[in-house]
């Protein structure tokens, strides 16, 4: 088994970020629209992503690494873009769609980078393809609720 390095800590710290600050605009998204299924869906997204920043934390915890605190600045700059769609386009679940899905292949590079360690531990690697499936998932949702609009 691999050792888990300052490195890899700081990655999974990163990833951390980032689905925190995912499960902030999914919420975002869920409170600008009044389509039921896409409200269901957005707020189902949110909490997939809290269940997932616990299942990082406890991963980096294991380890005896901190946990980061904070937004990451694309994240930040992530939502205060969705807060300017949303304000042009109030009820326009078609941009709210197409920033979902930006985010998505967004998070799945982000994971695709961090799988490519190979210092990963296995439990580590296990939690990460585990979550990165769950986004592909999502992703196939997404597009389907498309054909809603």
């Amino acid at each position: 088994m691999s050792t888990y390095t300052e490195e890899v800590g700081e990655k999974l710290n990163a990833l951390l970020e980032k689905t925190y600050d995912a499960e902030k605009g999914f919420k975002k998204a869920a409170e600008n629209t009044e389509h039921m299924q896409l409200k269901s869906f957005f707020q189902s997204k949110a909490q997939q992503r809290y269940d997932f920043g616990h299942e990082l934390k406890s991963e980096i915890k294991s380890f005896g690494q901190e946990i980061d605190k904070g937004d990451s600045f694309t994240g930040k700059a992530h939502r205060a873009w969705m807060d300017v769609k949303a304000l042009f386009s109030l009820d326009d679940e078609e941009s709210m769609l197409e920033e979902a899905i930006r985010g998505e292949k967004a998070a799945l590079e982000e994971y695709e980078e961090v799988l490519k360690d190979t210092s990963l531990p296995s439990t580590t690697s296990t939690v990460l393809r585990s979550q990165k499936q769950a986004i592909e998932n999502g992703l196939a949702n997404i597009r389907m609720l498309e054909d809603l609009k």
